[in-house]
């Protein structure tokens, strides 16, 4: 059995990881575009920061160690160009050509330029890959070091590009086509992390969509680099070329088991849709973690075993500036968009106790009027942010109400937690206004 893996990176290298465990017969090979297979995409912001010296530390497994230790070929600078399924053949930029029995496609997803002009320019960069981090990096170091800085977005890339460029002394402006950050819908959330940027310096302007970039210029702003963060577009033509069905989204359509439309070929990671639980249709959910699970369970697909990935619920975390925000499911903005009656309740809230410095955090947790269904939360703050927004995504995934969430059993010492977490107050006051 011959498989062949089109990507090398979250969700390529575990589908073949996976596969190798399954079956010790089966002849795999991976294919890879870039040089660097096997690395944390999402530190890229702190290595461009300086805060990880060198991108060798980011790389988890190499090309030799997958041929040593699990007999797994990976080929670097070897571009997937075209799938033949009718013949089972991948040709590649070199020209060669790999015959399959099963497929697996992991070609990620690129930087979303929305046609904008003026994006070759030598001052503009984008941190998406391995090579585009350390082009930035080398810039910022260089002799000529920039003193300003626009980031185009103010997405989760965005807010850690703006934060490393600022770690790195340049004055930054970032730019958002819309009225919210983060993609949320939340105008609530935006407010604070408008304020809080500003505290940094960092100049946050909205509703300002960029659709060209000038020599030295962006709109009214004068900057010496620039750097897209304008979203993700998944890498799907290939496969779509090749006969593969995409959704709605424009990623790649599968079933729980990542098959295709395809017999014998998988999809999985940024190029495909994920089920949103919450929604409960699929989404294009770009995210590193959805990607290695995605990633798994085709490679046992591939195997033959019967695996599968029953969906997300979109749980993000982000660094800004020092503030952790955290988020899951649907903001109440995003809930109404798409037909629910939501509730939502704001808390602020000590995240531990006061003699232990607790500071203060924010929770707000969002509901279905109809039935009291838990549809989202937003938490922000220094301590425990993560564990938190944790705990509201497993709630969303058992299908929870408020009413259920409130009574959860959480754990509390005065180091760690308050008597009533923050996430209980914020169930309480959601109780009371379902009610």
């Amino acid at each position: 059995m011959r498989l062949v893996v089109v990507g090398g990176v979250a969700a390529g290298l575990s589908a073949a990881a996976r596969a190798r465990r399954l079956d010790p017969s089966m002849d795999i090979t991976v294919v890879e575009k870039g040089d660097w297979i096997s690395y944390g995409a999402c530190g890229l912001p702190y290595y461009v920061e300086g805060r990880v010296p060198r991108p060798e530390q980011l790389v988890v497994y190499t090309p030799e160690y997958f041929r040593r230790e699990r007999n797994i070929e990976v080929r670097t600078r070897s571009e997937a160009v075209a799938i033949s399924h009718a013949r089972r053949e991948v040709k590649l930029s070199t020209g060669e050509t790999l015959r399959y029995d099963r497929l697996i496609i992991a070609t990620g997803a690129r930087q979303d330029r929305h046609g904008m002009e003026g994006v070759c320019q030598p001052h503009v960069f984008s941190v998406n890959t391995m090579a585009d981090a350390m082009r930035l990096r080398e810039y910022l170091d260089g002799t000529a070091r920039p003193p300003r800085a626009v980031v185009i977005g103010a997405g989760y890339i965005g807010m850690e590009a703006a934060e490393a460029l600022r770690a790195r002394g340049c004055a930054v402006t970032v730019f958002g086509a819309g009225p919210h950050v983060l993609g949320r819908r939340d105008g609530k959330l935006t407010e604070q992390i408008a304020r809080h940027l500003a505290r940094f310096h960092i100049d946050l302007r909205l509703n300002e969509k960029v659709s060209s970039i000038e020599p030295g210029r962006v709109k009214d702003t004068v900057c010496d680099l620039v750097v897209l963060a304008t979203g993700l577009v998944p890498n799907a033509e290939i496969a779509a070329d090749a006969g593969v069905q995409l959704g709605r989204t424009g990623a790649i359509a599968t079933n729980e088991q990542m098959q295709t439309n395809l017999t014998g070929v998988y999809a999985a990671g940024d190029c495909a849709e994920a089920m949103h639980r919450v929604l409960g249709r699929p989404e294009f959910v770009p995210l590193g973690t959805t990607a290695n699970k995605m990633g798994r369970v085709a490679g046992a697909a591939a195997a033959g075993a019967r695996e599968r990935f029953p969906g997300v619920v979109g749980t993000a975390i982000v660094r800004v500036c020092g503030l952790a925000v955290a988020t899951t499911g649907l903001s109440a903005g995003q809930a109404r968009h798409h037909g629910f009656d939501p509730v939502a309740a704001f808390i602020e809230a000590r995240e531990k106790a006061s003699y232990f410095r607790g500071r203060k955090g924010t929770v707000e947790l969002v509901a279905d009027r109809r039935n009291g269904r838990l549809l989202g939360a937003t938490v922000t703050g220094e301590d425990g942010v993560a564990g938190r927004i944790n705990v509201v995504a497993a709630a969303l995934s058992s299908r929870m109400t408020a009413e259920d969430f409130l009574h959860l059993d959480l754990a509390y010492a005065p180091p760690y937690a308050t008597v009533w977490d923050p996430l209980l107050l914020a169930a309480q006051q959601l109780v009371k206004l379902l009610h």
